[in-house]
């Protein structure tokens, strides 16, 4: 089996934390020295406690061995965050600095100035005089500087300055930890769906990731030859059996396989979930097993497995694989959860990674299937909508990688929930397990046979959907549609999701609307959703979302974000001021992907 430890060996980007000071000695520096410190070491202090690494650990913030008050300073900085493993720098100072003398000039670190708001000493000068120099070298910044006047004393992190360091540092982790990772690509391109066209060029050049490819007949041979844990899948099956509940089988009697065939196709299942994880991450085990090349993995943070056709028609489709290992519990406990997207959707594998890198949290992989105006639901089940859903609903349902987590069967304060696995309870990820069945695969669908998760989550999760999309001539954009999850009356619900497929885990969304553009009517954010596919996750992350995507430069061409909440480099509002949108996408195409 594979832990955390071996899962996470490679560890995690540090923050780095540079204390900007007046380089003017006999007097000036020395009277600033303990205050601009200070800064430095509660900033540090506010990520340790309020950030965790994906394997539940506390974020880890690097200071400066000294103020940085000129270039020399700034380069024995610099030294330190290389040797370090820094991956995100903010640079915190009271008073004025020399401003190119003392910037962290690292272009593929994601960086920020705090300003303190202070009358004894000029921060604000500094931070529009540094802020300026970045956007004249190219050096997209973000600026932090906190809406009221602070004593020189106050040690204290006002909220809004504690609201955009975290965002800040959130997003500059995730860009840190894709860097030098690998998208996995489990056969090549599903049904003709372009997210699973893999162009390598986008997760080189924006995310600093590698494109690994196998075939699928990598599972065949894996699974005929032995390469993997016999002793792990004994575990494995037996937990199957005890937790995995069989529904229905909703094929045509002379179609239904045979309870030998069912149960073999269990067992196929199981050794698929197992070969990916070990494709993705490696496994030491399979080196003691005499296989010490699959023992290393390839690296990858995120993986999609094409399945249809090549595969489903002959083979038990992966939509168990695909669920469990999305879902942040299995036969050998709690643990975080992998992204592995349906069909090979590589966008949208890139979605549900931005999603679990920022909340810690399993994503949501969906169909975009359908939307529900308020009079068809009405026509259908004589039901009128009501509270959130009153504008309308949106209809999200796939086979596949829907993590058990979206039953919504996680609580918290009381409210269903989607939590980091270091907080679900054991009782929670039972009860996830328990509100799951295991239907037998539609064979008009999988000729191959299978298990489809099926469930419904709970209502009243706020939830973000978001989705990568490739334009010719422009390059990715993202969209994003905050909203809340919603519970029809049971009869409701059945009549809508017998219409499609009831095999098939439902969430029923909302979006919340603003009565402009995209987001004037559910209708409107159904007809301009860019595909197929989107990717959920729990809580409004809207925010998060697009501070990382101005970091790696795709552009938001839709989003329901207040305006309030929005947090990118300073450098887009010499872009204009007017129209954040257009902006955003001119400051995009400016500055070009990191990587590059």
């Amino acid at each position: 089996m594979t832990d955390t430890n071996v899962r996470f060996q490679s560890g995690f980007p540090k923050i780095g934390i540079r204390p900007t000071i007046d380089g003017r000695r006999k007097g000036v520096r020395e009277s600033l020295e303990e205050q601009t410190m200070n800064m430095a070491i509660a900033t540090a202090k506010l990520l340790s406690e309020h950030l965790r690494y994906p394997n539940g650990d506390p974020v880890e913030c690097v200071i400066a061995d000294t103020c940085i008050g000129g270039v020399s300073e700034a380069a024995a900085c610099a030294d330190k965050f290389a040797r370090s493993g820094v991956g995100v720098s903010i640079t915190v100072t009271p008073c004025w600095c020399y401003g190119t003398e003392t910037m962290d000039m690292d272009p593929s670190i994601p960086k920020a100035v705090w300003g303190f708001n202070g009358t004894e000493r000029p921060g604000a000068v500094y931070l529009a005089a540094v802020l300026s120099g970045y956007a004249q070298k190219g050096l997209p910044a973000f600026g932090i500087y906190g809406e009221h006047v602070q004593d020189s004393g106050d040690t204290s992190i006002p909220f809004d300055v504690k609201d955009k360091l975290i965002g800040f540092a959130k997003a500059g982790l995730a860009v840190a930890y894709m860097r030098g990772k690998s998208y996995l690509s489990m056969g090549s391109v599903s049904m003709g769906i372009a997210g699973s066209i893999v162009n390598d060029a986008f997760f080189q050049e924006y995310l600093g990731m590698r494109t690994e490819y196998i075939d699928m007949s990598e599972f065949v041979r894996r699974m005929e030859e032995g390469i993997y844990d016999g002793a792990e899948f004994e575990k494995a099956l037996t937990w199957v059996k005890e937790n995995c509940i069989e529904g229905p089988d909703n094929n045509p009697a002379h179609l239904q396989t045979s309870r030998e065939q069912k149960d073999a196709d269990w067992e196929t299942v199981v050794k698929m979930t197992q070969i990916a994880r070990d494709l993705m991450v490696g496994n030491p085990r399979l080196a003691e097993l005499g296989f010490g090349e699959e023992a290393g993995g390839h690296n990858a943070i995120v993986a999609g497995f094409q399945g249809q056709r090549q595969w489903t028609d002959h083979f038990p489709n992966g939509d168990f694989m695909e669920t469990v290992l999305n879902s942040s519990y299995d036969w050998n406990g709690k643990r975080a959860p992998y992204m592995v997207a349906t069909e090979n959707d590589s966008l949208n594998g890139v979605v549900m990674l931005f999603g679990y890198l920022l909340s810690n949290t399993a994503q949501i992989f969906a169909d975009v299937r359908t939307y529900w105006s308020p009079e068809s639901v009405e026509r259908v089940t004589g039901h009128k909508l009501e509270g959130a859903a009153a504008n309308g609903l949106l209809h999200l349902i796939n086979s596949g990688s829907a993590t058990m987590d979206g039953t919504g069967e996680q609580t918290k304060d009381g409210e269903p929930a989607m939590k980091p696995f270091w907080e679900i309870s054991d009782e929670e990820a039972q009860k996830c397990l328990d509100a799951t069945s295991w239907r037998p695969a539609s064979v008009e669908y999988f000729r191959g046979g299978g298990y489809s998760s099926d469930y419904l989550t709970r209502g009243g999760m706020p939830m973000t959907m978001s989705r990568i999309n490739l334009v010719k001539g422009i390059g990715p954009v993202l969209q994003i549609a905050e909203g809340y999850s919603v519970e029809l009356p049971q009869h409701v619900h059945d009549t809508l999701d017998n219409r499609t497929d009831p095999t098939w885990p439902t969430t029923w969304f909302a979006p919340t609307l603003t009565g402009e553009g995209s987001f004037h009517s559910v209708y409107e954010v159904m007809d301009n959703w860019g595909a197929n596919h989107g990717s959920i996750s729990y809580g409004h992350i809207g925010a998060d979302l697009i501070t990382l995507a101005s970091m790696l430069r795709i552009p938001v061409n839709m989003h329901n974000v207040p305006e309030e909440r929005v947090f990118r480099p300073r450098a887009w509002g010499l872009f204009g001021t007017a129209n954040a949108e257009s902006a955003d996408y001119r400051a995009c195409q400016n500055f070009g992907p990191i990587y590059k």
